[in-house]
């Protein structure tokens, strides 16, 4: 069956953005979806988010995985430790190191992001990789992010101009998302 798991980033929740267009038009396209509301997601750590993930989402063949800001470093620890290899993973505004030198936020970065990863793990567990960043990313998960990514996993780079691609802070509504849907296989 197919299957779509949405992981918000930091800070968000599942009415956040484009989560909820994105959970019915998947729906709509015959998919199981899952938008879990993640512990402690306003001081998240990626222990925590990592435990709840494995305990409580369903994997098969078909998962498609969706992850925004934060949601992408879990979206790739959640690959490190499957045991099966998924259909797709896709980051949005994703980051793999601390981006914001503001203390505050980079101590909240170094509890999300891991200082190491296991390349060869996570894309030994998905078949297909895209990585969708914005060379003008106020956060810093922009399109140096992005090609670190497809550096070390391969698969689709998609550069734009459209910020964080939803952000309370700076303005960007973003309340639908046309090209997940094209992109999801």
């Amino acid at each position: 069956m197919k299957n779509a798991i949405l992981l918000v980033g930091g800070g968000e929740n599942p009415e956040f953005c484009w989560f909820p267009w994105l959970k019915k038009n998947l729906e709509n396209r015959g998919f199981r979806v899952w938008l879990p509301e993640l512990p402690h997601n306003d001081n998240p750590t990626l222990e925590d988010a990592l435990a709840f993930v494995q305990k409580n989402g369903q994997f098969n063949e078909e998962t498609v995985m969706v992850g925004h800001s934060a949601g992408c470093p879990l979206i790739l620890s959640v690959l490190e430790n499957l045991d099966i290899k998924i259909e797709q993973a896709i980051m949005v505004a994703g980051l793999i190191e601390p981006t914001i030198k503001n203390p505050v936020i980079n101590e909240w970065q170094k509890k999300f992001i891991p200082t190491v990863y296991d390349w060869t793990k996570i894309k030994d567990h998905c078949r297909n990789f895209v990585y969708i960043n914005a060379a003008n990313d106020p956060w810093g998960c922009d399109d140096k992010q992005g090609r670190k990514m497809f550096d070390k996993l391969g698969g689709t780079l998609i550069i734009n101009q459209e910020g964080h691609m939803g952000s309370e802070k700076f303005k960007q509504p973003y309340k639908e998302f046309p090209l997940l849907l094209k992109l999801i296989e």
